[in-house]
């Protein structure tokens, strides 16, 4: 039987990892509620019911939180893009730091003995990251550029977005009429934004052979605004760009002089304002001697492993991706700091202790895992220290265990210092349990990074030292 929509009158306590706030029913009940904060008292049109909780969105207010602000996009709510925009910047920063804490509370038992400063940049035009879904739909007059709608697979009929560069946000419409003169506009599902310090690279997904017609099109579009286009086929090994050579794309880290070249298809921070003092941040905490070797984990294009090189005698990045790796040691080469870093591929979901002895002791790491975080790093760390993990052990989660290993003990000198960034404080927390409560590290501090206002995205670094 169809649950009917109906309204409730709710008090609202918290928010969840979605931005959305959190209340509960006459029964206990917990309900979550779309455009509501803390504090505030609404009224919510419940439209989902589950056993043991509900969702709905506020439709009336009886008051108003201090920390609602107008949000500035007119697509917000709809669009799926952001969720955050009707809450003060520095509420949204307080929020993510309360995430963190809570987490490495909740699911480790552990508080860093220092929070630091969270990093804030610009709150709007600072997404140079961004992939958009194209799509024809009849129904709405033609082609749609833009982000999903809000717990939905249709797109948004957005016309500008205030979190891409304005010229960027200025590009929706004239990309929507270009999609829709293409031979083809049905067969163009997707266009990804790369943004450097001064190019601007916009990359075609296309399902179906371009014409010639197509690249002329293409072509006068981007000498009329200034873009580089890039095709795809099919994967993204078949990225080519139209036209031949060009600018290419790069960033700089001014403070440490690198400059770092890379591709529209390779992953960097979508937000260079924070990159840059998340880098910086990360080196001060590292505090690197010129007697220090350090291995950087996950290691990317070398956006730490670089300015690392400019202070450690010796860094090694790891990294799964082999074409990755490839293009640090290049990044390497044109900054002249070859002959101060090493770079292996190997898949870091994989490692075992014997493994890490492989690459030998270090002074220090940086670790920067993807979403999932570094449990297998961790888990090797702790068994080249010689610890084991009954299968009841406290403060980890079920899938972490076991942790044993029947391979002989041999002496390892573990890191002293440990600097972790993470893009998911759930996994941070769960690492730093195995870190803390098993390799006889402790958590220094630990602090949140703005790196997408206005989403529920919580980027946070933590420092673990060995006493």
């Amino acid at each position: 039987m169809e649950q009917r929509e109906r309204l409730e009158w709710l008090q609202i306590n918290s928010l969840d990892l979605e931005a959305r706030g959190v209340g509960r029913s006459e029964n206990g009940k917990v309900i979550f509620v779309a455009n509501a904060l803390p504090g505030e008292r609404v009224q919510a049109k419940i439209s989902r019911s589950k056993r043991n909780w509900e969702s709905g969105t506020a439709v009336a207010w009886a008051n108003l939180a201090s920390s609602r602000v107008t949000p500035k996009c007119p697509h917000f709510g709809v669009c799926g893009g952001c969720s955050m925009q009707h809450v003060d910047p520095a509420a949204q920063l307080a929020f993510k730091q309360r995430i963190l804490e809570d987490d490495f509370w909740h699911l480790s038992r552990l508080k860093p003995q220092t929070l630091l400063r969270p990093i804030a940049g610009p709150s709007w035009g600072y997404r140079t990251r961004a992939r958009l879904t194209v799509r024809l739909v009849v129904k709405k007059g033609g082609v749609l550029v833009g982000f999903h709608e809000k717990g939905s697979s249709y797109v948004a009929d957005m016309r500008s977005c205030a979190i891409l560069p304005q010229r960027v946000s200025d590009l929706v419409l004239p990309l929507r009429d270009l999609i829709a003169s293409l031979s083809r506009p049905e067969r163009a599902p997707q266009i990804e934004l790369a943004m450097g310090d001064s190019v601007t690279a916009l990359v075609l997904r296309h399902l179906e052979p371009l014409t010639d017609a197509d690249r002329q099109l293409l072509r006068d579009f981007g000498v009329a605004h200034q873009v580089q286009w890039w095709l795809q086929p099919k994967g993204p090994d078949t990225v080519t760009l139209l036209g031949g050579d060009a600018e290419p794309l790069r960033y700089a880290l001014p403070e440490f002089g690198i400059t770092m070249p890379f591709r529209p298809t390779d992953f960097t921070q979508v937000n260079p304002q924070i990159n840059r003092v998340m880098v910086a941040r990360a080196l001060r905490l590292l505090k690197a001697q010129a007697t220090d070797r350090v291995i950087d984990w996950f290691c990317g294009l070398g956006n730490f492993t670089l300015p690392i090189a400019t202070q450690a005698r010796k860094v090694l990045g790891v990294e799964g991706s082999a074409t990755l790796v490839a293009r640090a040691l290049d990044n390497a080469l044109q900054n002249g700091l070859q002959d101060k870093v090493a770079f292996s591929a190997r898949n870091l979901f994989e490692m075992n202790a014997a493994d890490l002895r492989a690459y030998g002791e270090a002074d220090l790491w940086l670790v920067d895992p993807p979403r999932d975080g570094a449990l297998a790093l961790c888990k090797a760390l702790v068994q080249a220290l010689g610890g084991k993990l009954a299968p009841s052990a406290e403060h980890l989660e079920a899938e972490s265990l076991p942790l044993e290993t029947n391979a002989p003990w041999v002496p390892f000198t573990p890191p002293r210092r440990i600097v972790y960034v993470s893009c998911n404080p759930a996994t941070l927390a769960r690492d730093a349990g195995l870190l803390v409560h098993h390799g006889g590290y402790t958590l220094r501090a630990a602090g949140v990074m703005n790196m997408f206002p206005h989403t529920a995205h919580v980027e946070s670094m933590a420092v673990f030292e060995r006493d």
